[in-house]
């Protein structure tokens, strides 16, 4: 089959736009609707098992897919060099500790430790793309968090605080990977990262918990359908298309969103009635989102048929 590549050979190179607030609701919505849908697959599957069939699932609907539509598979050992470096990261890690420790903190809790990634991704995109972190963005997304904490903490810590902390550095470290996809096409790529994955997972599922001892019932039929399908396969598509040509702070701001859908749920589904500080830290949270995801003001500069010199001297200062 041809190496045909879906886009340019650098996207890192493209244009940094503003992610779509409208795709970025329904995946923050998608995520957050994740740790409802885990709460109640755990029921009825250990938890490694559990997230290996996730990763695998989705992984599989997606290669299927892309074998239909007659999609360009990877070449080259450089390619799946970095498909399985993801994998590893972004699955194998990430859906691990996510899942551990959702088994061991309130969902709310859960969900908030493992969306800190706009802090954790603040020095990466400085030190590895060069993204200049403004006063702004910083102190927002630090103000942002503290809400979080606020909302959540009422619900408890528990023991699994440090793995949802490490399934948000590995996130963190799988969309900064996402950016080194390079042409790849994107279904297909991220695809083929969640069967990786998630065999790796399931090899570690079985060394930990032995034979998978999963009752297929219908709630966990339809539990891992949902995570499978919209909360693996379309929300990290998407999620993989905005980090190829957007700006990191800008694109992981959203996040903030993940967890507020997650408690909400929780108390409309789960009946984890939010405590006093819910509504100031919610406050906080919009706020801070507000501020991330806020153009700056550019400066104003003629317009070039205006200013004749303008075009003859391009690097003069524009007008404050």
């Amino acid at each position: 089959m041809a190496a045909r590549r879906s886009g340019p050979a650098d996207p890192i190179s493209g244009v940094r736009r503003s992610p779509s607030p409208a795709r970025m609701l329904w995946i923050t919505a998608a995520l957050g609707s994740c740790f409802i849908a885990i709460q109640w697959g755990l029921r009825d599957a250990p938890v490694l098992w559990f997230a290996a069939l996730r990763a695998l699932v989705a992984g599989g609907g997606l290669l299927a897919l892309g074998a239909i539509q007659r999609r360009p598979f990877p070449v080259g050992p450089g390619e799946w060099r970095r498909l399985t470096i993801l994998g590893l990261v972004n699955v194998t890690l990430a859906f691990g500790a996510m899942f551990a420790g959702a088994a061991g903190l309130a969902t709310g809790t859960a969900a908030v430790l493992a969306n800190a990634q706009p802090l954790l991704i603040l020095l990466p995109a400085w030190w590895l793309y060069g993204e200049t972190l403004s006063a702004r963005t910083t102190t927002a997304m630090v103000v942002g968090f503290a809400g979080l904490l606020a909302v959540a903490l009422p619900g408890g810590g528990g023991s699994g605080a440090a793995l949802s902390l490490l399934a948000a550095a590995a996130v963190t470290g799988g969309t900064l990977l996402a950016r080194r996809l390079g042409g790849l096409d994107i279904i297909v790529a991220t695809g083929w990262h969640l069967v990786i994955g998630g065999v790796a997972l399931a090899g570690l599922a079985g060394a930990i918990e032995g034979a998978p001892a999963i009752a297929w019932t219908p709630r966990f039929s339809l539990s891992l359908a949902f995570l499978a399908f919209v909360g693996t396969a379309a929300t990290t598509v998407a999620w993989f298309t905005e980090a190829r040509r957007v700006r990191m702070d800008a694109l992981t701001a959203w996040t903030f969103l993940t967890p507020v859908f997650g408690i909400v749920l929780a108390a409309a589904v789960l009946g984890e009635r939010p405590q006093g500080w819910t509504a100031a830290g919610l406050l906080v949270v919009l706020v801070a989102l507000y501020l991330s995801v806020r153009p700056t003001r550019q400066a104003w500069a003629p317009p070039p048929d205006t200013d004749e010199s303008a075009s003859v001297h391009p690097s003069r200062p524009v007008k404050p």
